[in-house]
């Protein structure tokens, strides 16, 4: 595990990252404070690595900037166009912020629709009795729990799950979560990119049932064709 000196360079390099990126862009700091969602004092004291870099900010830089969540992380694109495997215990840690420590689970998958991480998160008894922390960004995403229970928050709505319980949603609602119930909770976390959005207005949603229905229905020339007429309905 890396200690708070490794911690506090990785936050500071990717600062100047971000930084960096923003100059190219030529983007004021107003601006990208205006992209990410934050105060203009926020954002500058995250470029200059003087707060912590949780995902939500990290994720908004990175669309604001045109890049990939890599990009700002490691320094380097990721390169791998066909497929990528993490072991177990393995992942991309990408940050360390309210009780919440993320991994990406496909760091080196390049053009990437989806950010899937594994989240770790610390039960804090004081957190119980307090506000949880919302943050929200473009897209959808989906949050599967494996160990321990997870309250979550979206907008006014909180839900307790559970070991196997899920939940989705439009990340654009304020959300956050906390542990509960004495233990760490450990789920991952999948979160869709906001161009990856099927748009409602331009495309018609094909129900699953659709989907699998097409998938099985036989195409093939029977004998049965020339005797039978085939009717389909609902």
């Amino acid at each position: 595990m890396a200690n708070s000196m490794d911690i506090s360079l990785k936050i500071k390099e990717m600062a100047q990252r971000i930084r960096e990126l923003r100059e190219i862009e030529g983007y004021t700091t107003e601006e990208m404070a205006q992209k990410t969602g934050i105060s203009p004092d926020e954002y500058v004291k995250c470029e200059n690595g003087e707060a912590d870099l949780n995902f939500a900010f990290i994720y908004r830089c990175a669309d604001a900037l045109r890049v990939n969540v890599t990009d700002i992380i490691e320094g380097s694109s990721p390169n791998l166009r066909s497929y990528t495997v993490t072991r177990a215990g393995g992942g991309q840690e990408i940050a360390k912020a309210h009780g919440m420590v993320y991994y990406n689970m496909a760091h080196a998958f390049r053009n990437r629709i989806a950010e899937p991480l594994y989240v770790v998160s610390t039960y804090d008894e004081k957190a119980q009795n307090k506000d949880i922390e919302l943050t929200k960004h473009e897209g959808q995403e989906c949050d599967i729990v494996i160990e321990g229970n997870l309250m979550v928050q979206i907008g006014e709505h909180k839900e307790v799950l559970g070991p196997g319980d899920s939940i989705y949603y439009n990340s654009d609602t304020p959300h956050g979560m906390i542990a509960v119930n004495g233990k760490d909770c450990k789920f991952y976390a999948i979160v869709l990119r906001a161009d990856a959005e099927v748009a409602e207005t331009t495309k018609e949603v094909v129900p699953t049932e659709q989907i699998i229905g097409s998938i099985h229905r036989d195409t093939k020339d029977r004998i049965y064709h020339n005797y039978i007429d085939i009717v389909e309905d609902e």
